[in-house]
């Protein structure tokens, strides 16, 4: 901190790397003195903060009106940080398909279910994902509430060696529903 202070106050430019770089290590005192001392900030300072789960940072940028997108709520579901995918969702961050993609694929299956009922979209993707991470109770919980899939995922677990998923996808039908581009 002393060492920002000092390079600032000698004239030492900074710019969005700053804050960006304070949210990925958790430091909320230089993210606090770059804010204050008008160092600007973009998406990117929330989606690191988000990414690893510096929930404190997170809110600190939020509340002093850092912008942030959808890749807030995907990098904090791919890190299974249900705290920081709540707080962002309540509090407007947009989400994808790729929030419940993202959670499956890294088998957070508190997260894919948080996200699914409260409304985030998912696709084929997400049957995929977690079948070729070996992710049984995300595949079946995603297959169960409807979650669109095709042989895709069954290939996809049978190129990892996922036995059980693999079994799961073939006894459901899955092998019945051709791959292609749409959902």
């Amino acid at each position: 901190m002393d060492v920002l202070h000092y390079a600032h106050e000698n004239g030492c430019p900074w710019n969005e790397n700053t804050c960006e770089q304070a949210a990925i290590n958790g430091h909320m005192d230089v993210l606090r003195y770059a804010h204050e001392n008008g160092c600007p900030w973009n998406e990117n300072t929330c989606e690191e903060a988000a990414r690893n789960g510096h929930m404190d940072v997170l809110r600190y940028a939020h509340e002093n009106g850092c912008p942030w997108d959808k890749e807030t709520c995907r990098v904090a579901a791919a890190g299974g940080y249900m705290d920081v995918l709540r707080y962002a969702h309540e509090n407007g961050c947009p989400w994808d398909k790729e929030t419940c993609r993202e959670a499956a694929a890294s088998g957070h299956m508190d997260v894919l279910r948080y996200a699914h009922e409260n409304g985030c979209p998912w696709d084929k993707e997400t049957c995929r994902v977690a079948a070729a991470g070996g992710y049984m109770d995300v595949l079946r919980y995603a297959h169960e509430k409807g979650c669109p899939w095709d042989k895709s995922t069954y290939y996809a677990a049978a190129r990892n060696g996922q036995g059980s998923c693999l079994e799961y996808a073939e006894e459901n039908g899955c092998l019945e529903i051709e791959v292609s581009g749409k959902e």
